[in-house]
């Protein structure tokens, strides 16, 4: 499997994607009729018995620590074999595709996709029985479907972004499957060996490696292939830190979601949480939005000696910026900035409406040579994009290139994002969350609320012009 190849294959199993983004407790979960829960991302894991799936499975998991995985096997959906079945269990075949409930494997996989918890059955190898208790299964942001007919039902593949095929030699399998069988679900050696001639090697060459055909990667020797499964991985944390709009406009960056980035956004979206931890994290938020940022700016080579003698061959900060925040929720934006910028120049806009239309600029206060600057322009919330738009208008009328403009900012809705890259192709968005949509009040779903009134605690006070009275 060629590098190039392989990216291809990749690239095109990834169509459609959107990675998921809801509780992992499925009872904290409020349906909202307007948001449709994002998908997650479904990898099928086909080949034949003791090829390896498994372990090439929790490879994959293994590397993705920053992301919610759920590991599904088809064994699980074996039917339960009544008692004339089990008299005559020796010549059962486990490996034809009817000895799968594949109609209760596909429900659980749409609904687990839509976002839904599930109830996967125990099977039990002993037995030959689904057991109590059932498993169940909440939305995560990948699933992993494996076992050796999950490529067979052309309904089970549509599900799928990627689908792979693990390839191992037939003797290896062989091998492996004796171990298994013996160890794991107490067969006798000579039973193994009949029921591998019988049934698992006519059914591996009848409808498991026909499946082959419909795989986008092909992984020779399973587990033992390292460079493949970490071109996998690679990928997978590309196309889920990719949202769909970044694929639209190149000038749009989300910062990469980690658990510790989820779970700042978790606390200050919740509705109940105090001031001063919304305060918190949401100044922690800010400051890896604006690190990120800063690194989109131009740079000089330069080396230096280090206290050993030694060269160290780094870069110099571009000095030539300033930030300009949008009264009051961008305001919020400028400790941060002030921490990773020494002796930065701010500047103010305050943009002030009804509605949709009827926006004017209010107020400004911007550095005199700021036509000769990069511009580090900060609002926490896009929802619509007006207030945006008209502020960045502003800038251009001062003279400020469009391409030296980076809008720093917490969360986008797309219909910002639309509005904004559509007027200014050159500008660099850089965002720590695409959410849903827009409400019918233009607010941001699922949204934080008002940045500004829960930042600084105004809840809308007499006398205080607050965002919630401009849909940005």
């Amino acid at each position: 499997m060629d590098s190039s190849a392989s990216v291809d294959a990749l690239s095109n199993g990834f169509k459609n994607h959107l990675s998921l983004n809801q509780s992992n407790n499925n009872n904290n979960v409020v349906s909202n009729p307007r948001v449709q829960p994002k998908q997650p991302f479904f990898i099928g894991v086909a080949g034949g018995t003791a090829s390896g799936k498994t372990t090439v499975c929790n490879m994959i998991i293994s590397q993705l620590r920053d992301q919610r995985v759920v590991l599904v096997n088809q064994d699980s959906f074996y039917h339960s074999l009544n008692a004339e079945k089990l008299k005559r269990v020796h010549e059962y075949n486990f490996d034809h595709p009817e000895a799968f409930d594949t109609e209760h494997m596909l429900s659980c996989m749409e609904q687990i996709k839509r976002g839904q918890a599930v109830t996967i059955p125990n099977y039990d190898f002993k037995t030959h029985q689904s057991i109590e208790p059932a498993c169940k299964v909440n939305p995560s942001d990948i699933i992993i479907l494996e076992g050796i007919l999950v490529l067979h039902d052309p309904r089970v593949r549509d599900l799928m972004n990627m689908k792979i095929f693990v390839d191992t030699d037939s003797d290896v399998r062989l091998s492996r499957r004796i171990q298994r069988d013996t160890v794991e679900r107490g067969r006798n050696i000579e039973n193994v060996l009949d029921q591998y001639a019988r049934f698992v090697k006519p059914s591996f060459e009848e409808f498991i490696l026909p499946s082959k055909k419909y795989a986008d990667i092909i992984i020779p020797r399973g587990g033992d292939n390292d460079v493949a499964i970490d071109l996998i991985v690679q990928h997978i944390h590309t196309k889920l830190g990719q949202h769909e709009l970044c694929k639209i406009y190149p000038n749009v960056v989300v910062i990469f979601s980690t658990f510790q980035i989820r779970g700042m956004h978790t606390l200050i979206r919740d509705a109940k949480t105090t001031k001063h931890d919304f305060v918190f994290y949401a100044d922690r938020l800010i400051r890896l939005v604006v690190e990120h940022g800063l690194g989109h700016l131009p740079f000089k080579e330069k080396q230096v000696i280090t206290p050993t003698g030694s060269v160290y061959s780094g870069v110099v900060f571009y000095k030539r910026l300033c930030g300009v925040s949008v009264i009051r929720s961008g305001e919020s934006m400028e400790n941060a900035l002030r921490a990773c910028v020494k002796g930065i120049k701010v500047g103010k806009i305050l943009i002030h409406g009804e509605g949709s239309n009827g926006r004017e600029l209010i107020y400004e206060k911007l550095p005199k040579d700021i036509s000769s600057r990069h511009v580090l322009f900060l609002d926490p919330v896009l929802a619509s994009g007006n207030s945006a738009i008209n502020a960045i208008s502003l800038l251009l009328s001062k003279g400020v290139p469009e391409s030296n403009i980076i809008f720093l900012n917490l969360i986008a809705a797309p219909d910002g994002i639309h509005a904004l890259c559509k007027r200014f192709p050159k500008l660099k968005l850089v965002t720590s969350a695409i959410d849903e949509s827009l409400n019918e009040d233009l607010r941001v779903i699922p949204g934080l609320g008002e940045f500004g009134d829960r930042y600084f605690g105004t809840d809308n006070e007499e006398g205080t012009i607050s965002s919630s009275t401009t849909p940005k």
